[in-house]
């Protein structure tokens, strides 16, 4: 399979020179054996570049098993990863295959990998190292033969200085690491995947596609897309299904896309931040975008003289603790905005966790961390 074919077929969009640059490197590990990491900001496509490793290799007839172990709860990962016998613990009620025993013969991509706990990243090694792994309440080892392929939004080589990722394991991974740039970085990608998501996502939802207008296309081309490639496509799709189709023009982008929006704020500074830090970032902007729509609400009704009750049932009087004594003005503290937002993520999407963190932008074990922090176990 050449390199056109492998794009199209797993959807790696891009002429630009770090494409073309990956896309290279990927057709020389490929046939290969040897573990693939892929690094890259939330977002850019790392499972995409995955597929297309496993479709050029000698595997290809072979299943690909992809795991988000960010989004496995620690204390049931060793269980999904390597299987576990009947009674190994409470509940086990039958003997269950791991997902490496699952891809025997094929590829198993690790995501998150950065989240696996320390005790679990030790068997892992040992499956990188020789192949073998035991199923939980088993003392009898196991081979398997299965190429990895791991990704992660985290620098790995810090996580090694601060004592959460074994030094070894990384040191065993980082042979070959392919890092996948974020948009703001290609933009001259951007307009390809704009047409190629509205393309989908019309022929798909037979509507009609009406393009998108210069202006509008030079607006999303140097919108910064702290989400990337994911977060593109949702607000390609959002626009089409709300515009019915029509032409996108730029007036429609800035309704989409707040930081166009609103005029009286700032684009942002593109500053060195890492992953966590920006994902962060993402949450904070959203839960005060929140605040101020609800403030809006709240002059309305104060302008207007209606009770809040007949607003409706999405709309929750505000009673904080901390006043700008000055004006009058009540301030919602930020970790209550994070945890309405995740609430009302949660509710929108009937307890779909996975749902959710992709509409909040974190990963599923940041919302799972965040579940258990703010007590909104179900």
């Amino acid at each position: 399979m050449n390199r056109d074919q492998v794009q199209q077929q797993v959807g790696i969009i891009g002429e630009s020179i770090e494409i073309k640059e990956i896309i290279n490197v990927v057709e020389q590990v490929s046939p290969t054996e040897i573990t693939v990491l892929i690094t890259g900001e939330s977002g850019t496509g790392k499972e995409v570049l995955a597929k297309a490793i496993h479709q050029m290799s000698k595997r290809a007839h072979k299943p690909m098993i992809s795991v988000n172990a960010g989004a496995i709860p620690e204390g049931i990962i060793e269980s999904e990863l390597f299987g576990h016998e009947k009674g190994a613990f409470t509940g086990a009620a039958e003997t269950r295959k791991g997902y490496f025993e699952l891809a025997d013969g094929g590829t198993i991509f690790l995501d998150e990998i950065g989240e696996l706990p320390i005790g679990t990243q030790v068997k892992f090694l040992r499956v990188l190292e020789n192949g073998e792994y035991m199923r939980v309440g088993s003392a009898i080892p196991r081979k398997v033969d299965v190429r990895v392929i791991a990704a992660t939004n985290k620098d790995l080589e810090m996580e090694v200085h601060h004592g959460s990722f074994r030094a070894d394991l990384f040191f065993r991974l980082r042979s070959i690491n392919i890092r996948i740039p974020p948009l703001r970085e290609r933009r001259e990608d951007i307009p390809l995947f704009i047409q190629e998501f509205a393309k989908q996502f019309c022929e798909k939802n037979k509507i009609p596609c009406g393009g998108i207008s210069d202006e509008a296309m030079e607006l999303l081309r140097n919108y910064h897309w702290p989400g990337n490639v994911r977060e593109l496509r949702n607000t390609i799709e959002s626009m089409f299904v709300i515009e019915r189709g029509r032409r996108i023009e730029a007036n429609d982008v800035r309704k989409y896309v707040k930081e166009f929006h609103d005029g009286n704020r700032n684009l942002p500074v593109f500053t060195h931040k890492t992953p966590d830090q920006a994902e962060r970032e993402l949450i904070l902007r959203a839960l005060l975008e929140m605040k101020s729509d609800i403030m809006e609400i709240k002059h309305a009704l104060n302008q207007q003289r209606v009770p809040a009750s007949a607003v409706g049932s999405h709309y929750v009087e505000a009673h904080v603790d901390t006043e700008n004594h000055e004006n009058g003005e009540r301030f919602v503290p930020i970790d209550e905005m994070e945890r309405r937002m995740i609430i009302s993520a949660l509710e929108r999407f009937e307890g779909n966790r996975r749902l959710a963190a992709k509409a909040l932008n974190i990963s599923e074990r940041t919302l799972y961390r965040k579940i258990k922090e703010y007590n909104l176990e179900q």
